[in-house]
């Protein structure tokens, strides 16, 4: 350890994994803001069009954690693989990973598509249904570009260059603030279409945003020596079950920890419009503030992978440390805002006070589950660059659906104490997830270490 956090090579180091995590965090924020977005125009349309925007959103990220999470490993790949000096292979990987990315995109629109007439059968309020299947009829057409999009994304991360995310990221929201408050609310001459025309809004985005990135990634000379679409080349299955072995258990440990947050926010959707417009703005904070340690995790994966490629051992040790260092400070920065403005925050939200003041009640239950949701998700980060899925896929699925969601549901439905029981499930499922990634990375780095340097 000692090596591996001796200055000034970690300072270097830290500063280097900030270097990249800043667009990508930036990126991230933007992707948050799509959802705040979407949350400010349908709280100011009506409760009940942010209530249905909430079990909308929710079910739309249910499907779209798997093909991310899945699609993610590209990043490590390609970062091995640069680090390694073989660029000649990311090119072919590529094309194999958008075929990939386009069966996701497809599956995704199957579920959007069939999930909505069964909105009833999971206890969803009645005064929700309606608007949620809307906005989920609508979204459902982007689907596939948001796989194509993220798998384009993940190419360029690998290979150093976080910049399009960032740019790319607000670009969209460029076209989705107007767009969606022009069709929620019937302007310009439009018809009033509440959360149906925030999901056209969205669908148009994604589309809009996986065209740039593929036009940039044609036209750019950065890329150009990888030969990205040199020629049409068809599926290798071989190949895109090379992508999936590694891939998909990230997208099944993604799941797990996303899973938790969605699942919460339908069995909250039972209780209420009142409880699930409370939670969707709480959430929404959370998973804005989750947008830093999220972006600082991925620039880990790539300086782990990077370090893999290379073959140093105790450099695998110093990014996933610099990694640490920086969401100590990113997480002590989000918890105090999270104490001490959080009735402020929820301002921005609503004007409804019984939905304020539940909202805000919750945000201080965000506040306190910061580091822990740091440390996991920088420990999972760091983990995929070692190519190590596996076994964090199963701590997954034990600190959140094994503790977390059992002990949320028996609180928060069994024992009536409503959403506030459910967020004390989100903190334990947390905080074991945190602890359990955190060893296994000091197992698998040290590992890896020792294997490299021997």
């Amino acid at each position: 350890m000692s090596t591996a956090t001796s200055t000034p090579r970690f300072s270097k180091e830290v500063g280097a994994t900030g270097l990249l995590a800043l667009p990508l965090v930036l990126g991230h924020v933007s992707t948050g803001l799509i959802s705040f977005v979407d949350n400010v125009i349908a709280g100011h349309h009506a409760t009940s069009t942010l209530a249905a925007v909430t079990i909308g959103t929710a079910l739309l990220w249910l499907p779209m954690l798997i093909p991310i999470g899945t699609l993610i490993s590209l990043t490590a790949s390609v970062s091995q693989l640069h680090g390694a000096g073989r660029e000649r292979e990311i090119g072919p990987l590529f094309r194999q990973a958008l075929w990939l990315a386009l069966g996701l995109g497809l599956i995704m629109f199957t579920f959007l598509t069939v999930v909505p007439p069964l909105l009833p059968a999971f206890g969803i309020a009645p005064d929700i249904v309606p608007g949620a299947t809307a906005f989920l009829h609508a979204v459902r057409w982007g689907g596939p570009a948001l796989t194509l999009y993220f798998c384009m994304r993940y190419l360029s991360e690998g290979m150093h260059w976080t910049l399009p995310t960032m740019l790319l990221g607000f670009g969209g929201l460029l076209v989705l603030a107007p767009m969606g408050y022009v069709l929620a609310n019937g302007k310009l001459g439009f018809p009033e279409m509440g959360a149906e025309g925030l999901g056209i809004a969205s669908a148009v985005m994604m589309w809009l945003q996986a065209i740039a990135f593929g036009t940039y990634l044609w036209f750019t000379k950065r890329f150009a020596h990888l030969q990205l679409f040199s020629h049409f080349e068809g599926p290798r299955w071989s190949a895109i079950w090379d992508l999936l072995r590694t891939g998909l258990p990230i997208g099944i440990t993604v799941l797990m920890e996303g899973g938790l947050f969605i699942v919460t926010a339908l069995l909250i959707g039972r209780l209420g419009a009142n409880e699930a417009a409370a939670h969707q703005i709480a959430i929404n904070v959370a998973q804005l503030c989750f947008m830093i340690p999220m972006g600082v995790a991925e620039a880990t994966t790539v300086r782990v992978g990077h370090a893999v490629g290379r073959g140093d051992g105790f450099g695998v040790r110093r990014a996933a440390w610099a990694g640490y260092a920086i969401i100590m400070g990113t997480q002590t920065l989000s918890a105090a805002t999270l104490l001490f403005g959080h009735d402020a925050i929820v301002g921005v939200y609503t004007n409804d006070l019984a939905v304020a003041g539940l909202a805000s009640t919750l945000l201080l239950y965000a506040a306190t589950f910061q580091f822990p949701d740091g440390i996991q998700v920088l420990s999972a980060g760091a983990l995929r660059g070692l190519k190590d899925t596996r076994v964090p896929m199963f701590i997954a699925m034990f600190a959140y659906w094994g503790l977390g969601m059992p002990l949320g549901a028996g609180l928060g439905l069994g024992l009536g104490m409503g959403p506030q029981g459910m967020w004390i499930g989100l903190i334990v499922g947390l905080t074991a997830a945190a602890i359990l990634m955190g060893w296994r990375l000091s197992r698998s780095s040290k590992r890896i270490g020792q294997s490299t340097l021997a």
